[in-house]
């Protein structure tokens, strides 16, 4: 069998998966928050008063407890089945992020704690609608191709970029921001919740590519705690946590951001589309790069682009095209990082316990995307300005990035699991 024949082979036999898995990126618990959460910001000021930092905390509170569950979520998914634990998770993350519709209209200080009660809610339930649960499985579908898989999956998020932020834009300016949020529900609802109950699944031992399984059709990989003891395991840790750092409030921000650009919030949007369409391209042209050369190669570069970015957005300059290429690249390298979390913890570590580790990277990633936020917005109601925080930004993603050069070769193969795999009923059953 021929190289093209075999990854022609991946694609015919996974397609409908992945397909289903880039809808439940999209309208999950990744990317739906975070871009709808900076369109809040001056409804919510108008009505009652609060701070940006205020407004801000909830996107915090839901990536803190999300993150803190990442591993929890990932070992059901090793365990009970990702199937099980994505569909479940995607139901009850629609239904709580409806629910912030609920929000009363009393007192604005009793409505503040009210308004993050729910987004506690949001956090407990939604983790497992994200890259966490859905990369798993694409994970086992592929791996002569598992580049290029990774980026058409995390494709998701762009799609969510390019769509949400302009239902948003419309559902506020029609309906105001309390049915925004029951609007965009609709989302993972009514799309990718139908969609992933008939299509949605992890190949049989048999489906799986051979380079990953051993005899009898079992996994392979590293357990948790050989992983934690893997210099590597703490290289790309440490690079998530400071390249998330300096993304994750930058992107929550961008909207007010460029409002001291000058530019409203129907503009914003298309910003925001743009930086959608960054992530895209950042998502297949980096999977392309990985499954033709070393990962801290392709990673470098890569995630320096928002360097770039930050620079563009420091001042006021009102100009829409700087504007709009700060967003382009720093979408980009969002894109190209959300791959390489999962490329690297597959490609590190291997598949058996995959959920585990991929959940204890993630952790980082949402804990910088949670805290950024509020860092961006305490520097700019303290200073009146985002310059000082996009300046250390800057720093950031050149040393988050330099970090990935110290990963040295992919392991050749893995040991030999002496526990079993855990066994599911009917894999692919609904």
């Amino acid at each position: 069998m021929t190289t093209a024949t075999q990854q022609r082979g991946e694609f015919s036999l996974g397609w409908k998966v992945l397909l289903v898995s880039v809808l439940g990126v999209a309208f999950g618990a990744s990317p739906i928050p975070f871009n709808v959460i900076g369109f809040t910001v001056e409804p919510l000021m108008d009505e009652f008063g609060w701070s940006r930092t205020q407004i801000l905390i909830p996107i915090t509170i839901f990536g803190v407890i999300a993150s803190l569950l990442a591993p929890a979520f990932g070992w059901m998914a090793d365990r009970y089945g990702v199937r099980r634990v994505a569909l479940f998770s995607l139901l009850v993350f629609g239904l709580a992020f409806a629910a912030i519709a609920l929000t009363p209209t009393s007192d604005a200080a009793s409505t503040l704690y009210i308004y993050y009660g729910l987004w506690v809610v949001v956090g407990l339930v939604g983790i497992g609608s994200t890259p966490v649960t859905w990369s798993r499985a694409v994970n086992m579908w592929f791996f002569r191709r598992k580049g290029l898989a990774l980026g058409i999956l995390l494709m998701g998020t762009s799609i969510a970029a390019m769509i949400v932020p302009q239902v948003a834009s419309w559902a506020i300016a029609n309906y105001g921001w309390r049915a925004m949020f029951a609007i965009v529900a609709g989302f993972p609802l009514l799309i990718a919740l139908p969609l992933g109950f008939l299509f949605f699944r992890e190949p049989t031992p048999d489906e799986r590519p051979a380079e990953m399984k051993v005899d009898g059709g079992r996994l392979t990989g590293v357990d948790l705690k050989t992983a934690l003891k893997d210099y590597r395991f703490w290289l790309i840790w440490f690079s998530i946590l400071t390249i998330a750092f300096a993304f994750g409030g930058a992107f929550i921000n961008m909207v007010p951001i460029l409002g001291d650009h000058g530019i409203d919030s129907a503009t914003a949007a298309d910003v925001m589309t743009i930086l959608g369409l960054g992530i895209l391209s950042g998502r297949i042209i980096t999977g392309l790069l990985l499954d033709k050369f070393w990962a801290g190669f392709v990673a470098f570069p890569l995630l320096c682009l928002p360097a770039i970015s930050s620079y563009l957005l420091l001042g006021t300059d009102s100009s829409f095209l700087p504007a709009a290429i700060a967003g382009f690249l720093l979408g980009f390298a969002a894109g190209a990082e959300s791959d390489l979390i999962a490329y690297l913890a597959s490609r590190y570590f291997g598949m058996l316990h995959y959920g585990k580790i991929y959940g204890m990277l993630y952790m980082p990633f949402g804990l910088a995307s949670a805290a950024s936020p509020i860092v961006y917005a305490y520097v700019r109601d303290s200073y009146g300005s985002y310059n000082p925080i996009l300046t250390i930004a800057i720093f950031m993603y050149v040393i988050g990035g330099g970090l990935l050069l110290f990963l040295g070769r992919y392991p050749d193969s893995f040991p030999v699991p002496d526990e079993a795999e855990p066994t599911r009923a009917a894999v692919g059953a609904a």
